[in-house]
């Protein structure tokens, strides 16, 4: 009885030890891959590149150099984010090229791209992608040679966000800035000037055509128009004087709202402010504001969320 019973103890021990051991290995390979998850994820440096059209307008350009600032400290709190910058597409300098080379050069391995436009463009779908090597796009490729953008491929991976999503961000922006002009919505029109584009013309029809209505419902003004200042038009004044005067004809007064990103004196002042000063009595027939979108708390708060959803993926697959 007594041997049966010193087995018994034996075979206990024996067996508490494998367990002990088992747990051991598993809790030891269990930390490792931790370990190697973690050194994973560490071994991140993401930079994020806020990129526009550009302007040869230094107001333009200190408005998306402000819109950095007033995004900077919430997006450098994100895990793994150790630089944002602003890029300017052409016209100008810090070029698309020249921000990727400083990234290169600081050994980021993900650069995150969110483009800071109105809505779709050739330049969102071919241009910047051409620009960063992740398309070889012909048509693009030879405009960017005419215009001498510089292209680049960076050693770190590049993603781009979806576009920003303006329309209900513009409605909003529209609704604040003509409101402040609106003193009798009976006698008023809403009038939207914008850059347009030749490929995307519908595209921006339909996002005018819906600020427009929705501004109107929550005035109660009766009548919109819109127009375009841009390539579209050949930067023609006497586009704006022609949408005014549509307008007119419908009401008494038109407010005119520039629906641009940001403040370019050759548009808000001598296009469309040129364009105005065409209209019969448009000193006492024509509200106008040279203002822009920016500054907007939407567009900033829209620019922490999207870079926020890419940099959790960034660092997520980082971890498997």
């Amino acid at each position: 009885m007594k041997k049966f019973y010193w087995i018994t103890i034996a075979a206990i021990i024996i067996n508490v030890s494998l367990i002990l051991i088992s747990t051991l290995f598993v809790s030891s390979c269990s930390s490792k891959a931790e370990d190697k998850s973690l050194n994973k994820q560490q071994s991140k440096k993401i930079g994020i590149l806020l990129v526009n059209h550009g302007s040869r307008s230094e107001t333009w350009r200190n408005a998306l150099l402000d819109l950095e600032k007033r995004v900077k400290d919430s997006l450098l709190r994100y895990t793994n984010v150790s630089d944002v910058k602003t890029a300017f597409m052409e016209y100008t300098e810090p070029s698309i090229a020249t921000r990727l080379k400083q990234m290169d050069s600081l050994g980021v391995s993900d650069i995150i791209i969110v483009p800071v436009f109105l809505t779709v463009s050739p330049h969102t779908f071919e241009d910047i992608p051409t620009i960063v090597g992740m398309k070889e796009n012909p048509e693009s490729m030879e405009l960017l040679k005419m215009e001498k953008i510089e292209r680049y491929t960076p050693k770190a991976k590049v993603h781009i966000t979806p576009l920003l999503d303006f329309t209900d961000i513009l409605k909003k922006n529209v609704l604040s800035r003509a409101r402040v002009l609106s003193t009798n919505p009976d006698k008023e029109s809403i009038v939207l000037i914008g850059y347009g584009d030749e490929r995307y013309l519908k595209e921006w029809e339909n996002l005018f055509a819906e600020v427009g209505k929705y501004v109107n419902d929550q005035l109660g003004i009766k009548h919109y128009e819109y127009g375009w200042c841009g390539h579209l038009v050949k930067y023609n004044p006497e586009e704006t004087t022609k949408a005014v005067n549509k307008a007119l004809e419908q009401s008494h007064v038109a407010i005119v709202i520039p629906v641009l990103v940001a403040h370019d004196e050759m548009f808000q002042i001598k296009i469309i402010g040129g364009g105005i000063e065409k209209v019969k009595e448009y000193t006492t027939r024509v509200k106008y504001k040279p203002d822009a979108i920016l500054p907007d708390a939407h567009v900033e708060n829209w620019i922490k969320q999207i870079t926020k959803e890419f940099v959790q993926k960034i660092n997520s697959s980082a971890s498997i």
